[in-house]
């Protein structure tokens, strides 16, 4: 999206706009957490990247291994390229290896399916087939996660797939999660609480996972506490891209998260070292709510002050903050919670409407317009 605004804004005389990946193929990851369900379908939610970008923005098919801002060149697993302005986007590394016990369960039981993986969601899908009655957990970990919404939604989903099952007397429905509070912003928080009291789902709150036993079916907290489970979705623990925190200076401001995201001022979005630098979405270490609807936001930001650093003029646009995220509360219900670093903005309003934004509008935007650069609404 970035790139292809870019790419509208500035002319090809003025600047030469190239975007690295280390994969051809783009994923719809929002739909991660509906496939279980038939919600969405597989074959859907990819798009080779290189179909997605406009004329006059190169794609280069390899991988960063590191950026030196010094030098002003990036590495790759087979080149460099050097640059005059950076824009870092390289998102959230997903690692289930950190949790002893995600991989072996997930490889070789029916039982575990981490499911902000595709295979975990898939593998999911043909689990749910055979699942009758049972503990089924969800579970948080205790780092910072893309789309903190995806938990909740998985559970409310899931115990509403049950009960249209008529399965849900036999079936308890958990999810686990290291704060003491379900969802950290009001108004949606008190609204979710009483969606789950009154539907019997549980949440085992301060439970932060350290070990899976997936030969017993057991999760063992750091508290020392333990949840039994038989059906099982992670959200796998997630952290900054080792090609910034071990091969780049861009993260080591970042004290709070131990050095894990690109240290950027919060409503500008630059480097708060390295002027030619800016980053967004996951990468950056803005206090915001990692969400699509974020780096959305933060796309117009970067393009408006990148140019206007290129030319010399005084950066004023600013990142507030904004985040959204549909909370799917059950098939054909959601409510919208939108907030920024100052206050909600939404009502925590359930609605059929919200649902169709979700499920049959918001992909469509997503795949042809947004990241085609084309975005009337900043």
């Amino acid at each position: 999206m970035t790139a292809n605004m870019l790419r509208r804004r500035l002319d090809r005389d003025e600047a030469e706009i190239t975007i690295v990946d280390k994969s051809t193929e783009h994923a719809y990851q929002p739909s991660f957490y509906l496939l279980p369900f038939g919600y969405m379908e597989p074959e859907d939610q990819f798009r080779d990247v290189r179909e997605v970008l406009r004329n006059g923005v190169e794609f280069v098919h390899d991988e960063v291994t590191g950026v030196d801002p010094e030098a002003k060149t990036v590495g790759l697993a087979e080149d460099e390229l050097s640059y005059d302005y950076l824009v870092v986007g390289l998102g959230h590394r997903l690692a289930p290896e950190s949790t002893p016990g995600m991989v072996e369960g997930w490889k070789e039981t029916d039982a575990v399916h981490p499911f902000y993986h595709f295979e975990g969601a898939m593998s999911m899908r043909d689990a749910l087939e055979d699942f009758e009655e049972g503990t089924f957990v969800v579970s948080v970990p205790d780092t910072s996660i893309k789309c903190g919404g995806a938990p909740l939604k998985m559970t409310m989903l899931a115990e509403d797939y049950f009960r249209r099952q008529g399965i849900r007397d036999d079936v308890e429905v958990v999810m686990t999660k290291p704060s003491d509070a379900i969802f950290g912003v009001s108004p949606y928080r008190e609204k979710l609480e009483e969606i789950w009291a009154e539907r019997d789902i549980e949440a085992n709150l301060e439970f932060t996972v350290e070990e899976i036993d997936y030969e017993n079916q057991v999760i063992r907290s750091a508290e020392g506490d333990t949840q039994e489970y038989d059906l099982y979705a992670p959200v796998t623990p997630q952290y900054g891209q080792e090609a910034l925190t071990e091969h780049s200076p861009l993260t080591e401001g970042d004290e709070e998260n131990d050095g894990e995201y690109v240290t950027v001022d919060e409503h500008t979005l630059q480097h708060d070292e390295y002027e030619d630098v800016f980053a967004l979405g996951d990468a950056g270490n803005t206090p915001n709510a990692k969400t699509a609807a974020a780096a959305r936001k933060q796309s117009h930001v970067v393009v408006d002050n990148l140019t206007a650093h290129m030319e010399g003029r005084r950066q004023t646009a600013e990142y507030k903050g904004y985040a959204a995220c549909p909370l799917l509360t059950k098939k054909g219900k959601a409510m919208i919670a939108e907030f920024d670093y100052e206050e909600s903005i939404s009502a925590p309003v359930e609605s059929r409407m919200n649902w169709i934004m979700d499920i049959n509008i918001l992909p469509s935007f997503y795949w042809d317009s947004w990241l085609r650069g084309y975005d009337p609404l900043p």
